[in-house]
């Protein structure tokens, strides 16, 4: 994709204000300007990633506009980010994939860095897949994970899976980089093995190890909690 197309352009502009949001957050200052802003931030994530390109540059304008009125202030301090770097981030693909099956603050974690690496594509396991590998029935069908997944600002673009081969979603997205998550159970060098295989020896494959501990950031937990209230009950 050319990265100078004027969607590359707004998402590195979108960028610029999340990186200057956080440089704020992280001395500590807090504002309802802030929280107004950041609310315009998501929006702007949202309609991107619908490919309204026309409204995410508008509300992305007005994020900008409060931060530098705070700025004007001295109400904060930050710099903006370098341009081009945010151009190529917004020309990278990044390929995630996994079950989905009960979004928890672990998925968002791994959602948020795959965002911070480029244009995020997410892949949702078939429920053969699940049931073949987890050696259970999923609980939410494939479709209506790929639905919720689909709506996560985080996602530029939520497809299915195939099941017969795992790689082949790969040599048609054609991403730049595979982000793994912290407990997917597979092989990095295996990975980086079959995909000189298939031509694809430029794709980076890395994995995702800021794990995020929760009490219930794990479907697993999930599920028997349910369970195990319910049978009290």
């Amino acid at each position: 994709m050319e990265t100078t197309s004027p969607e590359n352009r707004v998402e590195a502009y979108i960028r610029n204000v999340a990186a200057a949001i956080e440089q704020i957050e992280r001395e500590g200052i807090k504002s309802e300007v802030i929280d107004i802003a950041k609310a315009y931030l998501k929006d702007s994530m949202y309609y991107l990633s619908r490919g309204d390109t026309f409204t995410a540059l508008a509300t992305i304008a007005y994020a900008e506009g409060l931060l530098d009125a705070l700025r004007l202030l001295g109400m904060a301090n930050f710099r903006w980010s370098k341009t081009d770097e945010l151009l190529q981030k917004a020309g990278n693909k990044v390929f995630v994939a996994g079950t989905f099956e009960i979004i928890h603050p672990g998925h968002i974690a791994y959602l948020r860095h795959a965002w911070s690496l480029g244009r995020v594509i997410a892949v949702v396991a078939r429920d053969s897949t699940v049931r073949r590998i987890k050696g259970r029935d999923v609980i939410i069908p494939e479709n209506q994970r790929l639905e919720v997944l689909s709506n996560i600002v985080y996602v530029h673009k939520a497809r299915l899976g195939y099941e017969d081969d795992m790689f082949r979603v790969v040599e048609e997205e054609r991403p730049n980089i595979i982000l793994l998550g912290p407990n997917q159970p597979f092989n990095d060098d295996a990975i980086r093995n079959e995909l000189r295989k298939r031509g694809l020896d430029n794709v980076q494959v890395i994995r995702f190890n800021d794990y995020l501990e929760c009490p219930l950031c794990s479907t697993t937990k999930i599920l028997r909690t349910i369970s195990n209230r319910f049978n009290q009950e």
